[in-house]
Formats: C-alpha cells, sequence, structure tokens
C-alpha cells in the first residue's frame, strides 16, 4: 500500500512536471511558427520592403506620365512635344525630311522596358516611304 502511495505521488510530479515542460514548447515553437510568428514576421517585413520599392518605382513613371500630360494639356501645349507624339504614335513624317534618331535614347528603351509603356516602333518606321528604299 505504502508502495502504490509512493509510486502515484512520483506519478504525479512526473505528469505535472511533463504538462509544464510540454506547454512551455508548445509556446516556444509558436513564437517562431505559426500565422502570427517570427518566421512569418520576417516574411512580411520582405514582402513590405518589396511593396515599397514597387510604388517607387510606380510613382517614378506616374510622375513622367503626368508632366507628359501635362505638356498636352490645351492650355499649355508644347507644339514640339505636340509634334513628338504625333510623329511617333501616327508613324508619320513629311516626303522631304530626314529623320535624325538618338540611338542612345533608343538603346535605354530597349535595355529597359519598364521605362515606357508604349515601345518605340523599329527605328526604320520613323523613315517616311521614300526614306525607307535609299
Amino acid at each position: 500500500m505504502a508502495l502504490s502511495r509512493d509510486f502515484r505521488r512520483r506519478i504525479r510530479r512526473l505528469s505535472v512536471s511533463f504538462l509544464g515542460v510540454s506547454a512551455a514548447f508548445y509556446f516556444i515553437y509558436h513564437v517562431f511558427q505559426g500565422d502570427r510568428g517570427l518566421m512569418s514576421w520576417l516574411q512580411l517585413q520582405k514582402q513590405v520592403v518589396l511593396a515599397k520599392s514597387t510604388a517607387a518605382t510606380v510613382e517614378t513613371e506616374r510622375r513622367y506620365l503626368e508632366n507628359q500630360v501635362r505638356l498636352l494639356h490645351p492650355a499649355s501645349l508644347d507644339p514640339d512635344m505636340l509634334d513628338e507624339r504625333a510623329r511617333l504614335m501616327l508613324n508619320f513624317g513629311h516626303a522631304g525630311e530626314l529623320v535624325i534618331l538618338d540611338q542612345r535614347q533608343y538603346r535605354r528603351e530597349i535595355s529597359d522596358p519598364g521605362t515606357s509603356r508604349h515601345p518605340r516602333p523599329e527605328p526604320a518606321a520613323y523613315l517616311s516611304p521614300e526614306r525607307k528604299t535609299q
């Protein structure tokens, strides 16, 4: 009888210790893993950095496009800008004109296609039909 009481007492002490250690491991595990753990927090921080860099890129492009729109606005219409855009979009040139392209600008747009939403046509497309054959 005394042996069984001693055995029961030891089992209770071990079970309480085991439950305490198990609870501690459970909470420690979930500090690092899970939806709100440290690992998830680190992944969210990486996503925030990526989103901020994307936002900065989009903001730069937005400012560029706003400037282009401002230049084409009827109240402050820049004739050179209108002429440039008409020639680019319509692929138009006069018969007696010689068009000289800035190859550095063309290469910059080809190497970094993210700078322009509308890629420029090939350089030969800028020339009038008479000039293409020469």
